[in-house]
C-alpha cells in the first residue's frame, strides 16, 4: 500500500469509510431498534441525552444536522412514545427546549450501555494512536468539507466530553 500513488490510497480509503460507514450503521441500527427505536429517532434521543440539561430544538438540529421542520415531525413522534418533552424556554418563549421523560432516560441509558459495548467490540485491536490519527483524517476532511458536518457549539459539546459518549 505504500507504494502506491496517492490518488490510489484515496480511492482505496474512501471506499473503505464507505463500507465501515454502512457497517457500524447497520450494527448501532440493530442495536437501537432492539431498545424499540427506530434508526430516525435514534440519533435525536440520544443527542438530547449527552447534550444534557435541557437543549434547545435548534441546538438539537445543528447536532444532528438535519433541518428544524424534519427534526419538529421526529421530536413529535418521540413524544407520543412518551421518550421526550418539550417545553417553551422561560428566557426566549419563542424557542422550545428539550428534555428526556424518566422512560427517554431509561431507554437512552440501555442504548447508551449497549453502544459502549459494541464500540469497545469493534475499536478492541485499534489502538490509541491509531484512533488518534482517524481522527484527525476525519477532521480534515470536516474542514474542508463544511456544511452539515461543520463543527458548531453542540457538536463541540459532543465531540469534546461535555456530553459525549
Amino acid at each position: 500500500m505504500a507504494g502506491e500513488p496517492l490518488s490510489q490510497r484515496w480511492l482505496t480509503y474512501t471506499h473503505a469509510l464507505l463500507l465501515s460507514g454502512r457497517q457500524w450503521r447497520r450494527l448501532a441500527n440493530a442495536t437501537t431498534e432492539a431498545h424499540g427505536v427506530s434508526e430516525a429517532k435514534a440519533l435525536p434521543l440520544v443527542l438530547i441525552g449527552r447534550l444534557g440539561g435541557e437543549p434547545r430544538q435548534n441546538t438539537l438540529a445543528e447536532a444532528v444536522g438535519i433541518e428544524g421542520p424534519s427534526l419538529v415531525r421526529l421530536l413529535d413522534q418521540l413524544e407520543t412514545a412518551g421518550l421526550v418533552m418539550r417545553r417553551e424556554d422561560p428566557t426566549d418563549r419563542r424557542a422550545k427546549v428539550l428534555s428526556l421523560t424518566d422512560t427517554g432516560r431509561s431507554v437512552v441509558a440501555g442504548i447508551e450501555a449497549d453502544l459502549d459495548g459494541l464500540r469497545k467490540a469493534v475499536f478492541s485491536k485499534v489502538s490509541a494512536s491509531d484512533l488518534e490519527a482517524s481522527l484527525r483524517v476525519f477532521q480534515a476532511i470536516q474542514d474542508h468539507l463544511g456544511g452539515p458536518s461543520e463543527p458548531g457549539m453542540a457538536r463541540d459539546r459532543i465531540a469534546h466530553g461535555e456530553a459525549a459518549e
